[in-house]
Formats: C-alpha cells, sequence, structure tokens
C-alpha cells in the first residue's frame, strides 16, 4: 500500500490576528517548543508506515515558505510534492486537485490521507493506529472520516452520529443543549476534518456526487504548469480556469451525499486550533490561571494569556483577557469574545491596511526582510539572503536605496558594474538602475537597506530577471 499524506494548508489568518496574516496563517504558528503546527502536521504525516510522499495544497503565494517549513523538519528526505493553488475555491476542489495528481503520480489505489496543517494531534501511537484502520476501511472502498470521541459538548464542531464504522448522519455546528444531548447519547464524534480513501474511489465518487467539481479541476490540471523529477511534483494550478471551479467543502459537496462513507472512532488528543482561547490552553498556568508566553510583569492579575515575542507586557488588575502583542499590533480581547477577533481582521483588510496581510518580517524565496523604521520619504530594512540565494535583477522607478552589509559578503550588480561588498562595507543604487543582490557564500548574508524617495510601496518594482518566476 501507498499512503501519500496530504496537508492542506492555507486560511485568510483572520481567527489568530495579530499573530496570523493573509501571507503568514495559523499553519505558521509556532508554539512554546519552537515548532509551527505546519511541522506538526509533516511529521506526523511523515512518520506513518508506508508514507511515499508528502503531498500539499497551498497557496502559490506560501509555496516557498511552505518548503522552507519542511526543510527544517525533513531529516528523512521524504519527498515532498505541491498542488499551488492561485486563490482558495474550498476544500472540494483541493482534495480532487490531490486525487487527481496521486493517481497520475502513483495510481488509482494510492491512499490519500487528508491532513489540515491547523491541527494538533498529541497521542502519535493512537493516531498512527487510527489511520491503519482508516487505510483498511480505505483499501476496501470507503470514504473514511475520523470521528473524535468528544470530551465536552462543544458548540464549534461537526458531529457525526455513529454506529461502529458506520456513519448514520453528519450533523452542523449544534446549540449548547443539542451539543449535550450528543455527548450524553454516546453515538455523536466530533467530526474532525480528516479523511482518507483511495485516490480511485474519491474521484468515482466525486464524478458521481459533484462532477462539476471534479471536471472543472481535471480541466484546470490539463492547462496549469507542472514540473517533476528527482523525488519532486509541482503543479501550479492556472488561474483562469481555477476560477470556474464551484467553491464548496468536501463535506458538503460529496461526504454527506456518498453512500460509502465510513468513520473511525478515535481518541487522539486531538484539537483544532481556532481561537486565542485555545492556543492558551498549551501553555503552563501560573497560581493564578494566567497563561504566559514572553516576558510579563502583572500585579492582581487572574485568567489572562499573554504572549509577546519581544516588548515587555505589563498587566495590573485585569482578568480574563487575551493580550497579544507584536512589533506592529496589539490585541487585547476578552476570553469570551476570543471568536470575535476576525471583525478586526476583517476591517482592517476592508481598508487595505497592510496588518491584515503583512508582519513587519516578510518572507520571500530568496530570505526575509524587516521593516525597523519608515517615516515620509524614508524606510529602513534589515534583509537576510539565505546562502546560494539571489534577489531578482530588478528597477525602482521613485527610490534609491542604500546597501550596508553588516555581515557576510554580498554580490551586487549596480548598473554596470559587478561588486562584491564585504562587511563594513556599502554601495549606492540610484533611482532608475538595474540591480541585483545575491548571496554566493555559504554563510548568511544581512544587510541594512535605506530607502529614500517620494513613493516607497513595494509595487515599485521592475523585475527583468529572477531565479522564482516572478518577472
Amino acid at each position: 500500500m501507498k499512503l501519500i499524506p496530504t496537508i492542506l494548508c492555507g486560511g485568510a489568518g483572520s481567527r489568530l490576528w495579530p499573530v496570523s496574516r493573509e501571507l503568514h496563517p495559523k499553519p505558521f504558528i509556532r508554539l512554546e517548543d519552537g515548532q509551527s503546527l505546519l511541522h506538526k502536521a509533516f511529521l506526523r504525516g511523515a512518520a506513518l508506515p508506508g508514507a511515499a510522499e508528502v503531498l500539499t495544497i497551498t497557496n502559490r503565494e506560501l509555496f516557498h515558505k511552505t518548503a522552507d517549513e519542511f526543510r527544517e523538519v525533513n531529516a528523512a528526505k521524504l519527498p515532498t510534492s505541491f498542488v499551488l493553488e492561485p486563490f482558495g475555491r474550498g476544500t472540494a476542489a483541493a482534495v480532487a486537485s490531490a486525487a487527481l495528481e496521486v493517481a497520475q503520480a502513483h495510481g488509482r489505489d494510492a491512499i490519500l490521507l487528508i491532513l489540515p496543517a491547523d491541527h494538533l494531534i498529541h497521542d502519535s501511537a493512537a493516531f498512527a493506529a487510527a489511520v491503519a484502520s482508516a487505510c483498511a476501511l480505505a483499501q476496501a472502498g470507503n470514504l473514511v472520516t475520523f470521528g473524535i470521541r468528544p470530551e465536552s459538548p462543544e458548540t464549534g464542531y461537526g458531529y457525526i452520529e455513529a454506529r461502529g464504522n458506520e456513519v448514520l448522519r453528519f450533523v452542523e455546528k449544534p446549540s449548547l443543549e443539542k451539543a449535550r444531548e450528543y455527548v450524553a447519547s454516546g453515538r455523536f464524534l466530533w467530526n474532525s476534518g480528516m479523511f482518507c480513501f483511495a485516490a480511485g474511489t474519491l474521484i468515482d465518487e466525486m464524478a458521481l456526487h459533484c462532477p462539476e467539481i471534479l471536471e472543472g479541476v481535471r480541466a484546470c490540471m490539463a492547462k496549469s504548469r507542472t514540473s517533476r523529477g528527482g523525488g519532486f511534483a509541482q503543479v501550479e494550478l492556472d488561474p483562469t480556469s481555477f476560477s470556474t471551479v464551484p467553491d464548496n467543502s468536501i463535506d458538503y459537496a460529496l461526504m454527506e451525499k456518498s453512500t460509502r462513507v465510513a468513520v473511525v472512532p478515535c481518541s487522539i488528543g486531538w484539537s483544532d486550533i481556532g481561537s486565542w482561547s485555545s492556543i492558551g490552553d498549551l501553555a503552563p498556568s501560573d497560581g493564578n490561571s494566567n497563561r504566559l508566553e514572553g516576558k510579563a510583569i502583572l500585579h492582581d492579575v487572574t485568567g489572562c494569556y499573554i504572549r509577546s515575542a519581544d516588548r515587555v507586557v505589563g498587566a495590573v488588575g485585569v482578568s480574563d483577557l487575551v493580550i497579544i502583542d507584536t512589533p506592529d499590533a496589539l490585541l487585547v480581547a476578552s476570553k469570551s469574545r476570543a471568536q470575535d477577533v476576525r471583525h478586526i481582521y476583517s476591517q482592517l483588510k476592508a481598508q487595505d491596511h497592510d496588518a491584515h496581510k503583512l508582519h513587519r518580517t516578510v518572507h520571500r524565496p530568496w530570505g526575509t526582510y524587516t521593516v525597523l523604521e519608515e517615516g515620509p520619504g524614508f524606510k529602513i530594512k534589515r534583509i537576510e539572503v539565505k546562502p546560494g540565494a539571489s534577489l531578482s535583477l530588478q528597477m525602482h522607478h521613485h527610490r534609491s536605496e542604500h546597501w550596508i552589509v553588516v555581515n557576510g559578503v554580498a554580490s551586487v550588480v549596480n548598473g554596470d558594474l559587478r561588486l562584491t561588498v564585504k562587511t563594513n562595507e556599502s554601495t549606492y543604487i540610484p533611482a532608475g538602475n538595474k540591480h541585483r543582490l545575491a548571496n554566493e557564500t555559504a554563510e548568511r548574508l544581512v544587510m541594512i537597506e535605506v530607502q529614500s524617495g517620494n513613493y516607497l510601496g513595494e509595487d515599485d518594482i521592475v523585475r527583468f530577471e529572477d531565479n522564482y518566476g516572478r518577472a
């Protein structure tokens, strides 16, 4: 049996703002142990017996960031493949693209294990046992979902009524009264959003129950740019044809309609990290039920979750608050209203404010940049370039740049000049000059960039050559 763990990595970044952003969604959030939720999803899938490769469905804007995350933890060098969406069209389209890709690469009998990237699972042994049961059911021709035995009457999850492995019905998120009734009956499970099925079974069932989604994705993939080789595959979905695919979830489009659905009831220490309250519950509690990550000085404070990576947070005489501090945004919310953080995100997005999309530190395929300070007519950045990486050959119409190397050696194109700029040396890039920055060494390159001009937006860039397909 070939098992293909398939990670769904995306999201708007709204529920865990200000740490999550549109281009830094929930799966990339680091927990106290230093690992991100995406790290944990990769390791969870890669550790399973029979795992042939890890396939990831993500937004193409997140591809390089996702690949970097995997490189940090893929010590076994398990093959990795990607289907890159230009924008989200729901989990039905994502799963269809995964099944079509796996059927082509590994055959219709290969088993897909669908794993959302933003879940936590604490009992690895129980998870592996549940997957083994699911694979057996999938090989018998079933579409398998994982049902979590409920620990409390949660209203934020959908439920599955089951008898053994038989699914009797799916139920929407219930009221508290109904949730209590479901839990008391012993017949209901939380719907985890994880699935397992053979690629061919999924394709056949989608052809029967949601053919417009399957055929839309199939037509899109036929027009999409695909590269394969060396244990790696990348499918970049064509945006024009992908926009015509109906937007729907795999639950509504297929699982609630198919007669071939089975469930594996399990207790695997599962949690869906859906709010700052649930993130806070992962941190240790002090004697006053406060949970702290970072440096906080408290006086007469109870029941608060405080997270600050850099600055000291002081709190006096408050209770049951969530306080999340980042370099460019601060959240203060009642714990009981933690789910409503999305309304702040929505307002920022409506205003086209940078804080909904980016952090001050922005990841690029070649490394990162951090905005240190900006004001009228100037912006100061810290730029770090990975060993062997290069920015595009580019030009700016409205700004000039002064580069000062503080660590490493920069290889620079500046107009007609080819320069080597070492630590404590600098170069000046006038507006209108073609230029390029590269790190041709094995150590990291760190430099300070001072921009000046009448317009300093990131869209003032003309790319002539680029190693990452952005020219």
